[in-house]
């Protein structure tokens, strides 16, 4: 299947959420453990623009079927040039290539927007995601054990990152 991405709008966002939130239940991709609402996830969707944080959808058949964000690493200024990267897929569109698509056209797309370090925050149980970010030339940069607790499980977080080339 071929896709393309667009930026997101104001109107994606309830997709985005639904999105979001189909993944609480399964503890492995986010450290929320209950559903976020579409007015909780309205000041995080104001803070994505096009020139320098963007979050992208794709759609299949009029339906979001994924997305993307960029996100300021740590909030400061010297760190501007350094992203966190999130992928979301519906649960239909697993296994498709969707992340690989997208996770191809964020790195392509970094320099653009001044990017030349991009992270990815993964719970170490979360194998599909760590070897897809692997197969990108992501390495291990950090380890954090036992930091969540799903569950009363204690779960690592495992920072991966990769530097483009200049």
């Amino acid at each position: 299947m071929t896709y393309q991405h667009r930026l997101a709008t104001r109107a994606d966002l309830e997709q985005i959420v639904a999105i979001y939130n189909s993944t609480v239940p399964s503890r492995i991709v986010t450290a929320d453990t209950e559903p976020v609402s579409v007015a909780s996830r309205e000041a995080w969707f104001a803070e994505h623009t096009a020139d320098f944080r963007p979050l992208w959808v794709v759609e299949v058949d009029g339906r979001i079927a994924g997305w993307l964000s960029y996100s300021s690493f740590y909030g400061r200024p010297a760190y501007n040039r350094t992203c966190e990267l999130s992928i979301y897929i519906d649960d239909a569109y697993r296994g498709r290539g969707l992340g690989t698509y997208l996770l191809e056209a964020a790195i392509a797309h970094a320099p653009a927007i001044g990017v030349d370090t991009l992270l990815g925050f993964i719970f170490g149980h979360n194998a599909p995601s760590l070897a897809l970010f692997e197969r990108f030339g992501f390495a291990t940069w950090g380890h954090l054990p036992g930091v969540a607790v799903l569950d009363g499980i204690e779960r690592d977080l495992i920072i991966v990152g990769r530097r483009l080339a200049a």
